[in-house]
């Protein structure tokens, strides 16, 4: 008689496993990225210092930088990650082990995520010193790196799963970082109708404009939870998609 299969994982302790092991394995791989997604960022805001003296855009231009450390890793850093995973059929070591297929999405996307954090605050905190804003509602980043990092990390990771090629994945990426710093960035005031009607349908907007608010001198805070509400929701879609990326790429 054949042996009895082990039963399966349970999501979160295998969730919890899989965020271990991308977490240590991309550590060191992934920090001098880091950098240069802080670097960057940075580097828009002493550009745009130029152009903007204060008031809203000045707001929308540091939360928009912040908003990019995120959007750089956790959409750009895990396209690329699930193209070359695809193309260099890694899927099939994950297709063997007995996890939820939620369980590899959310545990690589929580990881790439959780590289954000340092660098989202040393661009918020940059920022705030270099145009002048207040810092006291700074807190409103625990909420906003966790929810827009899922929302971009799992449209990243299903553009990486259903690009069929690897080089497709890395465009992908790359676009959409694209988008991120050239919606997310400019004042919203600057752009023509059509654009901003295009700039609503990126994720990482909401959490830009959260951050924005959170400048104010007596925030709306009603507002501020219904943008990161909406974050939320978009949150739980793309991981959706994204776990039924994997699903299809996994069986292929």
């Amino acid at each position: 008689m054949p042996a009895p299969l082990a039963a399966r994982a349970r999501l979160f302790p295998a969730l919890a496993a899989v965020y271990r092991a991308q977490l240590s394995r991309a550590r060191v791989a992934r920090i001098p990225l880091l950098f240069v997604a802080t670097f960057q960022s940075v580097g828009i805001m002493i550009l745009m210092r130029g152009v903007v003296d204060g008031g809203n855009e000045a707001r929308s231009v540091v939360a928009g930088s912040s908003v990019l450390v995120v959007a750089f890793v956790a959409l750009n850093l895990l396209a690329q990650y699930f193209g070359q995973l695809r193309a260099s059929g890694g899927l099939d070591h994950y297709a063997t082990l007995p996890v939820p297929p939620a369980a590899v999405v959310l545990g690589a996307a929580a990881a790439y995520a959780s590289f954000t954090v340092p660098g989202t605050a040393v661009t918020a905190v940059m920022g705030s010193a270099l145009f002048q804003l207040p810092m006291a509602h700074l807190w409103i980043l625990l909420a906003v790196i966790p929810l827009s990092g899922a929302a971009l990390a799992g449209l990243g990771a299903a553009l990486g799963l259903l690009a069929p090629r690897q080089e497709l994945a890395t465009l992908c990426g790359q676009l959409g970082m694209s988008a991120a710093l050239l919606l997310g960035v400019l004042p919203a005031a600057r752009m023509p109708q059509v654009v901003s009607y295009v700039r609503d349908l990126l994720p990482s907007t909401y959490g830009v404009e959260a951050l924005a608010r959170s400048f104010d001198g007596q925030p709306d805070w009603w507002v501020i939870c219904a943008d990161l509400g909406v974050c939320a929701g978009v949150a739980v879609v793309s991981l959706a998609a994204a776990t039924w990326a994997y699903r299809r790429a996994a069986v292929r």
